[in-house]
């Protein structure tokens, strides 16, 4: 098997490459060929068996999609993309990032002759979704996103399904949560401080706040997420049906519930390096998100994600701290 992840330097796509590179199998068939491909040079995933090829280019420069699709992978996972608030800031770069990059990788594909129909794993987001909200959303919540990330993210959903419909590729489109608890340096997401409140303090860190204890959302952890990414991979097209689009499950709580989660887990000297600063963008774009979810199409085909903020801030210690608090 052939796979293809873009995205492979990020967060996201650099786990799920480790562990595909770890596991060396994917829905029961040998990983034979890793393609990891970003704008900036991905890392190699330690003790992978097969042949890693690593590529660095902009997806949505002429060819370059096309090049990638010439090796005709097994496995699309396509995490590239800019975030929320970048996305939101900076216009032209998010429609370019977001939507025409995954629009040259699809039109990459269909060019394919012979049958050529790749399992297609595309990171959407809740964004899709815009208020009015009810106070839980079902599967069949329309999708009115009121920012410009969840708008293209909402495009490229319309456009993975009417791909999927023409036979061109097999797709399914995963709506993450917010992921929690991202390691490594802040990044330019507006849902970047429910990660900050957690990862910095146990770092020894102050991180800010700017945002209010009352803000409710919903979130998995990165090795949760890693997990949905792979269980759609294998995901048969009868069970998963003409509605390729999915919200995953996750951990629904306010921001206080995470400090407070975060003051279990690691004491009240953590807790004290967090300083509240509003601000009013950042307020902005997360009032516009959906809050609270019932995936009941996503747990029905075995997507799992934590079952306490808890869970979550240990599992960061447990992947990206060494298992240990530093002290």
């Amino acid at each position: 098997m052939h796979v293809l992840v873009t995205g492979a330097a990020g967060m996201i796509g650099r786990k799920l490459a480790e562990r595909l590179g770890r596991e060396d199998v994917l829905g029961g068939a040998a990983i034979t060929v890793l393609t990891l491909t970003d704008v900036v040079e991905p890392p190699v995933p330690a003790g992978f068996s097969g042949s890693i090829r690593r590529i660095t280019a902009d997806l949505a420069a002429p060819g370059v999609a096309a090049s990638l699709i010439s090796a005709r992978p097994d496995v699309v996972f396509h995490v590239a993309g800019v975030v929320s608030a970048e996305a939101e800031t900076d216009f032209d770069k998010g429609y370019r990032s977001n939507l025409d990059g995954t629009r040259a990788l699809l039109d990459a594909i269909r060019a394919v002759d012979g049958g050529y129909a790749p399992r297609f794993v595309f990171t959407s987001s809740c964004a899709v979704f815009g208020a009015p909200f009810p106070e839980t959303i079902g599967d069949d919540f329309h999708l009115t996103p009121l920012t410009s990330y969840g708008t293209q993210k909402a495009m490229c959903e319309l456009l993975l399904a009417d791909y999927s419909r023409r036979g061109f590729l097999d797709g399914v489109a995963l709506r993450l949560p917010a992921v929690c608890v991202r390691p490594g340096p802040p990044n330019k997401a507006a849902s970047g401080f429910f990660s900050a409140i957690i990862r910095e303090p146990l770092a020894g860190r102050e991180a800010i706040l700017p945002v209010g204890d009352d803000v409710l959302h919903t979130h998995a952890s990165p090795r949760a997420t890693v997990g949905f990414l792979i269980h759609a991979a294998g995901l048969s097209r009868d069970t998963l049906g003409p509605r390729i689009a999915l919200t995953m499950p996750g951990v629904c709580c306010t921001v206080g519930e995470q400090i407070e989660a975060l003051r279990r887990v690691a004491g009240d000297a953590a807790v004290s390096l967090i300083r509240r600063a509003p601000d009013p963008l950042v307020e902005r774009i997360v009032a516009g998100w959906p809050h609270r979810f019932d995936p009941a199409r996503a747990r029905a085909l075995g997507f799992v994600a934590e079952s306490s903020f808890d869970e979550i801030v240990r599992i960061h210690i447990e992947d990206d701290l060494g298992g240990t608090i530093p002290a």
